[in-house]
């Protein structure tokens, strides 16, 4: 009984140590990045917003078209450090993000760390849901144009293409005519149950799954020509276990490591979607602030946008990595020990 023991605890101290070479290292040079990613985020995001034309005191005060008197203006530049040199307000922006402080609107009177959240878990509900639907299309588009002849190939890469170029506003504006107009059976205004979480999931699905259909069924047939899956096939399995149990897990590596640009993707292409459908969310909010030049809701909604694209991209890293079959070879250690 003893040498089995022995061998099942070093198997399983061979998978630890794999798993802390997979995860360990690779995750703290991803948060070692992230703090630069931040910066270069709140940097450039914080002098892009001083291009937009206008005065954040007049925002501050009501408006462009407000009524308001030059020494009204000078007290709000003074309260909230309008009058100082540039450099001097980027500094004190920087010092307040560090601490975690998002600053306060100037249009809504009101911290930006609470209006962000309040709108967050809608955008991220529409995104989750997105990238999901997008996820079930490719593969079954996938899965089913590959190994059925040329003509079955042609037609899904036809597909893939033609769904990738669709824009968001075409293809919302097209949804909503066809779903809502003609046929009636959909809101064309997104509502709080799910019948109107359709057409917006679907306007960021389809593009998105066009372009991960055409790596997933690349990668699929690249597969279904390796060496394993030759084996899979002498050894007698079905064509159908030879797709499901093998093939398909090295086909969804390249995809799986896409999904993080994929969510950031889904974030941004939020603001057509939020704005065509009248639905609450970062896009919207970030749409209105831009208008109205309100650099604090600005930078948070980027500054948390960012974050949650960096989150992701870190989780679908170490997801790629989990779900490669292929041996570790690479066992290098931060102080380069082997």
């Amino acid at each position: 009984m003893a040498e089995p023991l022995t061998v099942a605890r070093s198997s399983g101290g061979r998978r630890v140590r794999r798993l802390g070479v997979l995860i360990g290292w690779p995750l703290a040079r991803r948060l070692g990045g992230a703090v630069f990613v931040l910066w270069a985020v709140a940097t450039l995001t914080f002098f892009a917003v001083r291009l937009i034309p206008g005065d954040p005191a007049e925002a501050i005060l009501g408006g462009p078209g407000s009524q308001t008197s030059p020494e009204a203006l000078a007290a709000v530049r003074a309260e909230y450090g309008l009058d100082q040199p540039v450099f001097l307000q980027y500094l004190a922006q920087l010092g307040r993000l560090a601490t975690g402080d998002l600053g306060r609107s100037y249009a809504l009177n009101m911290d930006v760390g609470p209006l962000v959240l309040s709108q967050l878990g809608g955008t991220l509900l529409l995104a989750v849901l997105s990238l999901t639907v997008a996820w079930l299309l490719a593969l079954g588009l996938a899965t089913w144009s590959t190994g059925r002849g040329a003509m079955a190939r042609r037609i899904g890469s036809g597909l893939e293409i033609v769904a990738a170029a669709l824009p968001h506003f075409w293809l919302a504006t097209t949804l909503i005519v066809v779903a809502s107009v003609w046929w009636g059976i959909l809101p064309p205004i997104s509502t709080a149950d799910a019948r109107g979480l359709v057409l917006p999931v679907l306007t960021l699905a389809i593009p998105l799954a066009g372009f991960l259909g055409q790596v997933m069924r690349e990668s699929l047939t690249t597969a279904l020509e390796s060496p394993f899956v030759l084996s899979a096939r002498a050894r007698g399995e079905s064509e159908r276990g030879v797709l499901w149990r093998h093939a398909l897990r090295h086909a969804a590596l390249p995809a799986i490591g896409l999904s993080g640009w994929a969510f950031g993707s889904l974030i941004s292409g939020a603001v057509v979607v939020e704005t065509v459908f009248a639905r609450p969310g970062l896009g919207r909010t970030l749409l209105n602030a831009v208008t109205v030049r309100d650099v604090p809701v600005v930078i948070g909604v980027v500054m948390v946008v960012a974050l949650a694209y960096i989150l992701m991209t870190i989780l679908t890293d170490l997801a790629s990595r989990l779900a490669d079959p292929r041996p570790t070879t690479n066992t290098r250690t931060p102080g380069g020990a082997q």
